[in-house]
């Protein structure tokens, strides 16, 4: 069998393993926020909260406790970081500076997981279980939530009440991220994934010295850094080590966690909009955009340009050789179309139109399938601006889903779509303008700045993979990026909750001849150009000084 075929026929069995599990994964999401009780462990994090689970809120209540929780949740993982050197089961790491402390609570906090440090020599044990694996749960549950309090919006009409934040937040990580997440780590510890709390060991002896391993909880943290879409591994090498991802059956396992709930969620969508048609239209844009992207990605990276790609059976430079271009590819293109992060090879020894690829995906605001959560209300938001440019071409107001899209509507969502792109390149301008921050490039040219772009890129989209090559662990960059984050992940969660509290304060449209059928291909077809358009038109020149330069050369 040749390295193509494997390649397509692991894409194939990928489809089929998430056709699989959408609808039942996607039913079970729906009966999660729909429910009206509440468990008995639920009720006593209520209690210690001080929360009222049934009390409904308005747009502005619910965003304050996103804001809330989040920033105690990056208060204490900053002092835990500083603390470290005083904890137990520290393996004699040293507290971690103020700036990486504070890009890494960031980065974790908003399901980022951009990592600046090597997390096998900077990080011990409570840090990581009881820190980064604890975000990686929470983060994840919180875009879940403003997602469902989106499509309350689309889904109620004449109350401005979205549902409860501490509710959806305890049962998005109870009841669907912590089993998902057991389970998981069962197959991976079973699989080859180490799962303990070992010390520092001397491994052999290499080139006259020796080699150091530590272990750690990671079956259980790569289950919920991939099902969570967060990214963050427990060593540098993240899931190309065979601690974090022993065999290709658990690459192409991780996979799948990391798309299974973005993609479900289209039918969460559907069942609770009591249309799973609508549901069918956004998951065929995510699958069309995604097999797209993969195709793309692996026909760049099998070009067998010169003896050395020929003998090699592709682009095998930065690729790890159990898993081959086919499956690197596939996860590649997975980890960049959400907001995963997550990395089986290095993005940077990619062929050059093959990091822009990998880069691209990120800039369409990684909503096919996206983060969860952040996938689903990012796509919905681009779904409100193609039905407006059909509005725009047959001169009536536009509608979806029995929601008038006026003036108010068409700000937040252009206010959604704008802010990522200015991060990005406001950030990248500066780092490249001032004298120390290009420093930190590994490379000249259009790959080194490619470097700087990426990182943005990431950090803003809140992707966290990184280029590899430059070194981010400045002052400069961990504060930069950290800010990135921050707000690339919450000004535009401030917009979508605007938008979903103006939507359910509206009454419904009754549908006539004239109402555009947003369950149909063509509208499937018009939101995937919409797509397309926009990130090309907003990112094209700086595409064109990086990766396309560099491809084309």
């Amino acid at each position: 069998m040749g390295p193509e075929l494997a390649g397509v026929l692991q894409l194939l069995a990928l489809i089929g393993a998430l056709a699989l599990a959408y609808i039942p994964v996607g039913n079970y999401m729906a009966r999660v926020y729909s429910s009206t009780k509440h468990l008995r462990v639920e009720k006593w994090v209520y209690k210690a909260i001080g929360a009222n689970p049934d009390a409904e809120m308005t747009w502005p209540a619910y965003l304050r406790g996103v804001l809330a929780f989040s920033a105690v949740s990056v208060l204490f993982l900053y002092l835990l970081q500083r603390l470290q050197g005083v904890l137990p089961g520290s393996m004699g790491f040293d507290s971690v500076n103020p700036a990486q402390s504070f890009n890494t609570a960031v980065s974790f906090v908003t399901n980022t997981n951009w990592q600046s440090y090597y997390g096998e020599q900077t990080m011990g044990h409570v840090v990581q279980t009881a820190g980064l694996a604890v975000q990686n749960f929470v983060s994840a549950a919180v875009g879940i939530a403003v997602a469902v309090a989106l499509v309350r919006g689309f889904a109620r009409s004449r109350t401005g009440e979205l549902g409860n934040f501490w509710s959806d937040l305890v049962r998005g990580t109870l009841r669907i991220l912590l089993p998902g997440a057991a389970i998981a780590a069962v197959v991976l510890v079973a699989c080859g994934a180490i799962q303990n709390f070992s010390g520092i060991h001397e491994v052999g002896q290499f080139m006259g010295g020796s080699q150091q391993w530590n272990g750690g909880a990671v079956a259980s943290q790569e289950a919920i850094k991939e099902l969570g879409t967060n990214g963050g591994g427990y060593f540098n090498a993240n899931s190309a080590h065979p601690f974090e991802n022993p065999t290709p059956f658990t690459n192409l396992f991780e996979i799948f966690l990391l798309l299974v709930i973005p993609f479900s969620l289209t039918r969460t969508f559907g069942v609770m909009v009591g249309s799973v048609k609508q549901g069918y239209a956004i998951l065929a844009t995510m699958g069309v955009i995604w097999v797209g992207f993969g195709a793309l990605m692996m026909a760049t990276e099998f070009s067998h340009h010169g003896p050395a790609l020929q003998a090699a059976g592709g682009a095998m430079e930065g690729k790890e050789v159990r898993f081959g271009v086919g499956s690197s590819s596939i996860f590649a293109v997975s980890t960049t179309l959400t907001s995963t992060g997550a990395v089986d090879s290095f993005h940077s020894s990619f062929t050059g139109l093959g990091g822009g690829i990998a880069m691209l995906g990120m800039m369409l605001g990684e909503i096919a399938p996206g983060g969860t959560g952040s996938g689903l209300y990012g796509m919905l938001i681009m779904a409100v601006i193609a039905v407006f440019i059909a509005g725009l071409m047959v001169g009536r107001t536009p509608e979806y889903l029995g929601k008038k899209i006026g003036a108010r509507e068409m700000k937040l969502a252009a206010a959604y779509i704008l802010i990522t792109p200015a991060l990005v390149l406001v950030f990248s301008a500066a780092s490249m303008a001032l004298p120390t921050p290009p420093n930190s490039m590994l490379n000249s040219g259009a790959h080194g700045f490619s470097e700087v772009l990426y990182a943005f890129t990431s950090a803003s989209n809140n992707n966290g993979s990184a280029f590899a090559g430059l070194n981010a662990n400045t002052d400069w960059f961990n504060t930069m990026t950290g800010l990135a984050m921050l707000l690339g992940r919450f000004l535009p969660m401030v917009f979508v909750l605007a938008l979903a509290g103006s939507l359910a304060e509206q009454k419904p449209v009754p549908v006539t001849a004239g109402t555009l059928r947003t369950e149909k291909p063509l509208f499937t077809g018009l939101l995937v150009g919409a797509i397309l358009i926009i990130t090309g038109l907003t990112y094209f020149p700086a595409l064109a000084l990086g990766p396309l330069a560099e491809g084309l050369a």
